[in-house]
């Protein structure tokens, strides 16, 4: 995956600092050049790596933090200084009023899929969403805009008949005034010729768009400079969004093109499914890279996952200590929702550095698949009364389900892990875990087995 070689070097090189005898002047010039190796061979550009290892080496050897010793300091250091190099650690804002998102970048980045994730975003968020292609080159650029709206029951608008974006506009302009959040898709090309710029300048000066994001591959490495320039040329450019970060490129590129446009990185594309686009946070971006987790993608994540309704019911019932088989037979649906376990691991401030086999859990995750067919053949009253499920009980389920004996016994003991676990869970506050700093998360990473 993207940026994985990149975070294994950023782990290995706190490990490094972790296990000095002290934090010297000829430590810091070690860390500075593995800093410089790793990110060029990630593909971000030679000057930003320079600049950014320069202002670690100068802080390093000037600064002192209250409260934290020399190599946790370094650690901060090197933090705050990749956070800054990614851009605004401010999260993308809705502006007041309508808001009209215009998306912008070259052929196979993925403008279109990505307006459709953002409209799913904002529909989540209890927005009322259009998406609109003005993409008239590329052949069936509307249908599967179409097609991806109806899966997440978006209104679409576009017309594969007309040759002028501005026509398709100006035809659906007075519909468009309805909606909270209008997304709108533009054409693109393998380069950028004289007549895109021309066509996107035309674009942009008609519709007025409240925000410009230039859309662009994690796998475009070195490229990325000389398109996110020509772009910033032409438009104002407000945002990046970086797609395909689960595929195989190197990201580096991409990640840094925010230098060339003078522009924070917005959203990042995870996944192809079309929930896999999340608000990028170039500080909690960074405590992911660097393996300390993300406590707040976490709980946003959890939130959106599980019915507000049902998280209130399961709490009373935590608290009074009646979490049954129904309560773990929706908590699986909901994890379900939030992701792969492999992704969410790696949120939790200590996890990332654990070398879990991921063989091992993609084996978990199919045992949450036949988890949820043992409970299906299950009785209500043992769902509401698992420890009734004896022995005779466990057989006739198997048969039914198709799910073996073991797997089944196992899922009992989860069963009673997992209750073990709410209860000791249920009086921590989520307000204090979105709000930590840096120095917090260190010592909560500390506790989940990252030693400093």
């Amino acid at each position: 995956m993207v940026l994985d070689k990149l975070s294994d070097n950023f782990k290995n090189i706190l490990n490094k600092i972790s296990s000095s005898n002290k934090v010297d002047r000829v430590l810091i010039e070690e860390v500075s050049k593995e800093i410089q190796k790793a990110l060029l061979n990630a593909d971000v550009n030679v000057r930003l790596v320079l600049e950014l290892t320069k202002n670690i080496k100068s802080r390093a050897l000037k600064e002192e933090i209250k409260g934290l010793n020399k190599k946790e300091q370094l650690i901060t250091l090197i933090y705050e200084e990749l956070s800054k190099f990614l851009g605004d650690k401010k999260e993308f804002e809705l502006k007041e009023g309508q808001n009209k998102i215009l998306l912008v970048g070259l052929y196979g980045q993925g403008k279109t899929t990505t307006a459709a994730k953002l409209g799913d975003y904002f529909k989540k968020r209890g927005k009322k969403v259009a998406l609109i292609s003005l993409d008239v080159w590329r052949p069936a650029a509307y249908e599967q805009l179409k097609q991806l709206g109806e899966s997440i029951e978006v209104d679409v608008y576009g017309d594969p008949n007309k040759e002028s974006p501005i026509v398709i506009y100006e035809k659906y302009e007075d519909k468009l005034k309805d909606y909270d959040v209008v997304i709108i898709d533009s054409a693109g090309r393998d380069s950028l010729t004289d007549e895109l710029v021309e066509e996107i300048e035309e674009i942009n000066n008609r519709v007025n768009p409240t925000d410009t994001f230039l859309v662009i591959g994690a796998d475009v490495g070195q490229n990325a400079g000389k398109q996110a320039k020509a772009f910033r040329d032409s438009l104002n450019i407000t945002g990046i969004i970086i797609t395909k970060l689960d595929g195989t490129g190197k990201g580096g590129g991409a990640l840094s093109a925010c230098s060339y446009v003078n522009a924070p990185v917005r959203f990042i594309g995870t996944g192809e499914k079309i929930e896999d686009l999340e608000r990028f946070n170039s500080e909690r971006f960074v405590s992911q890279l660097l393996g300390m987790g993300d406590i707040s993608s976490l709980l946003e994540k959890a939130q959106l996952a599980i019915d507000e309704e049902k998280a209130q019911d399961l709490g009373y019932k935590l608290l009074k200590g009646s979490f049954d088989l129904d309560d773990l037979y929706e908590q699986l649906k909901s994890m379900k929702k939030m992701g792969s376990i492999s992704k969410l691991l790696k949120l939790i401030p200590g996890m990332g550095n654990l070398n879990i086999d991921q063989s091992q859990l993609s084996v978990q995750e199919q045992k949450l698949d036949r988890w949820k067919y043992a409970m299906d053949s299950m009785t209500k009253y043992e769902k509401k009364n698992p420890d009734c499920i004896d022995m005779s009980r466990i057989k006739r389920i198997s048969l039914g389900s198709g799910v073996s004996i073991e797997e089944i016994r196992e899922l009992l003991k989860n069963y009673k892990r997992t209750k073990k676990m709410m209860k000791a869970l249920k009086n921590m506050n989520p307000d204090n875990l979105q709000n930590m700093d840096m120095k917090s998360m260190m010592k909560l990473a500390k506790r989940k087995g990252f030693k400093f």
